[in-house]
C-alpha cells in the first residue's frame, strides 16, 4: 500500500529505497520561487543541445526535437498552462520532465554532460545579466532626470548643511549634482559587476567536469558569455557574483535612502524647500491637511531589506566547503527580492525626480539665516592680510553680536562690523551677499552657477 505521507518517484531515485517524506519534499523544493528562471533555463538548454549535436553526442534530429520541444514548453509556461510540480523539486526538473512527456526518450538525453549544479549556476548568471541591463537602463533614466533638474536649478540658492546645521550657501543644482555623483559611481560599480557575472559555468557538471567531448567555448558564445569559467569546482560553488551584485544594490539603496531623507525633510513644513507631485504622495485617514512623502519614505525603508539580503548571502557562503551544497538553494530568494526592490525603487525615483519643484524663496530665506556667509567674511579678511586664525576669531565675535541682536552679517552696518576689525571696508558687502558667496567659488566642483552648468554638461556627456 502506498504511504500517503511519502512523495512520488524522483528522477534521481534509483539509489533510494524509499520515497522522500512529503514534508521534506515541500521543505527542500525550490520550484515555488525558482520558476522565474524558466526562460534562462530553456535558453541554456537550447545552447547545450546545440553544442552536444555539434560534437556528435546528439544527432541533428535529436537536437531538433529537443529545441522544438523546449520552445513548446516555453510557450506553455508563458500561456500560464504549465503544470508546475513540487515533487519535481525545481524549475530544471519540471522543464526536463515536461520535455520528456512531449518528445519521449530523446528528452532524457538533454541532461548529458551537465548537472543541475552547473545548470542552475548558469541560469542565475543569465538571469542576473538581463536584470543588470534592465537596472542600468532605469539608473540611466534617473541620472538623466536628476541632471536636467540640476541644470534648471543652477541659480537657486539654498543653505548647505553640515551636522544638519546651516553652513555655507550653495545652489539647489549643486546639491543635486552631489546625488548625481553617487549614482554615477553606482552605475560604474554595476557595469564592473556585470563583467564577473558574464562568465559561463556550464560544462563544469556536478563538480569535476564531464567525460563527454563538450565545447564550452561554443556554448559560451551561443549564450553571449565572455568566456567559460576556468575551474570546475569553483564554477558550481561560486556565488561571489550574486554577493557583489547585492553589494552594489546595498550601496545604491543607501544612496537613495540618503536622498529620501533629504526629500522628507525638505517637504516638511519646517523646511518647505520643495514640492512633490500629488501622484507620489498620500494623505492621512484622520488629518485632512496631510500630504505624506510616501515614495521617499518607502525607499528609505526598503534599504534595510536590501542590506539584509547582502548579509544573508555573505553568511550563506561563509562556511561552505567546496563544491556545491544544498545551502546554495537559499541564494535565490534574497537575490530575486534585491533585484525586484532595486528595480521598483529606481523606477519610482526616475519618475518622481524630474517632477520635483523647488520653493526658491523659502530656500533663499533659509540660506540668509544662520550666518551662512561667515566663512566668506573670514576669507575676505585673509585676503586683506589678516591671519586665518585671527580672522576666524574676528568673525566669531561678529556672529556672536548677530546672534544677540538677531541680525545677519549682511544686515549689520559697516560701523558695527568695523568694531571687530578696522580692516573691514565698504567692499565687504560684496562678499556678504548670497549671490556673491556662491559665485565666488568659481572653480571645478564649486558652487558658481556656471560651474554647476559645466558639471551637468560633463555628466551628460559621460551618460551618453
Amino acid at each position: 500500500m502506498t504511504d500517503p505521507n511519502k512523495s512520488s518517484e524522483k528522477p534521481w531515485g534509483g539509489r533510494f529505497s524509499e520515497p522522500t517524506d512529503a514534508f521534506v519534499e515541500k521543505f527542500t523544493a525550490s520550484v515555488g520561487f525558482d520558476q522565474r528562471l524558466y526562460h534562462h533555463d530553456i535558453r541554456g538548454s537550447i545552447a547545450h543541445a546545440t553544442m552536444l549535436a555539434e560534437v556528435g553526442v546528439l544527432t541533428a534530429e535529436e537536437k531538433g526535437q529537443i529545441i522544438e520541444g523546449l520552445e513548446a514548453v516555453r510557450a506553455e509556461i508563458e500561456r500560464g498552462e504549465f503544470p508546475w510540480s513540487v515533487s519535481l523539486e525545481d524549475v530544471h526538473m519540471n522543464i526536463e520532465a515536461r520535455l520528456t512527456d512531449r518528445i519521449g526518450i530523446t528528452g532524457k538525453k538533454l541532461h548529458t554532460g551537465r548537472s543541475r549544479n552547473d545548470q542552475v549556476a548558469t541560469d542565475i548568471r543569465l538571469y542576473l545579466r538581463d536584470e543588470i541591463d534592465a537596472i542600468a537602463e532605469e539608473l540611466t533614466r534617473l541620472r538623466a532626470g536628476l541632471l536636467d533638474l540640476a541644470e534648471r536649478e543652477a541659480d537657486t540658492i539654498m543653505p548647505g548643511f553640515t551636522h544638519l546645521q546651516t553652513a555655507q550657501p550653495v545652489t539647489f543644482g549643486h546639491h543635486l549634482l552631489a546625488w548625481a555623483e553617487m549614482l554615477e559611481r553606482d552605475a560604474e560599480r554595476l557595469q564592473d559587476c556585470r563583467k564577473r557575472v558574464n562568465v559561463m559555468p556550464l560544462g563544469a557538471a556536478a563538480l569535476a567536469g564531464t567525460t563527454y567531448p563538450i565545447d564550452r567555448a561554443m556554448t559560451a558564445q551561443l549564450l553571449g558569455f565572455d568566456r567559460p569559467t576556468e575551474n570546475s569546482l569553483d564554477s558550481v560553488s561560486d556565488r561571489d557574483f550574486a554577493i557583489e551584485f547585492c553589494g552594489f544594490a546595498a550601496l545604491l539603496m543607501t544612496h537613495l535612502s540618503r536622498f529620501s531623507e533629504e526629500l522628507v525633510l525638505w517637504t516638511s513644513a519646517q523646511f518647505d524647500f520643495i514640492d512633490l507631485p500629488d501622484r507620489f504622495c498620500t494623505g492621512s485617514s484622520i488629518m485632512p491637511q496631510k500630504k505624506n512623502p510616501d515614495v521617499p519614505e518607502l525607499v528609505r525603508g526598503k534599504t534595510g531589506r536590501v542590506n539584509g539580503h547582502l548579509i544573508s548571502l555573505l553568511t550563506l557562503m561563509k562556511s561552505q566547503p567546496l563544491a556545491y551544497n544544498k545551502d546554495n538553494q537559499e541564494d535565490k530568494e534574497p537575490l530575486f527580492d534585491t533585484v525586484d526592490t532595486v528595480k521598483g525603487c529606481l523606477r519610482a525615483y526616475a519618475d518622481m525626480v524630474p517632477a520635483i519643484t523647488s520653493k526658491a524663496d523659502n530656500m533663499r530665506e533659509a540660506a540668509r539665516r544662520g550666518f551662512s556667509t561667515a566663512t566668506d567674511l573670514a576669507d575676505y579678511l585673509v585676503k586683506k592680510g589678516v591671519a586665518f586664525r585671527d580672522a576666524h576669531e574676528i568673525v566669531g565675535k561678529a556672529v556672536a553680536l548677530g546672534v544677540a541682536e538677531k541680525k545677519d552679517l549682511s544686515e549689520m552696518s559697516l560701523e558695527e562690523l568695523q568694531q571687530f576689525s578696522d580692516t573691514i571696508a565698504e567692499d565687504v558687502f560684496d562678499v556678504l551677499t548670497l549671490e556673491g558667496s556662491v559665485q565666488a567659488r568659481d572653480h571645478l566642483g564649486g558652487t558658481a552657477p556656471a560651474q554647476v552648468r559645466a558639471a551637468v554638461a560633463r555628466a551628460k556627456a559621460r551618460l551618453g
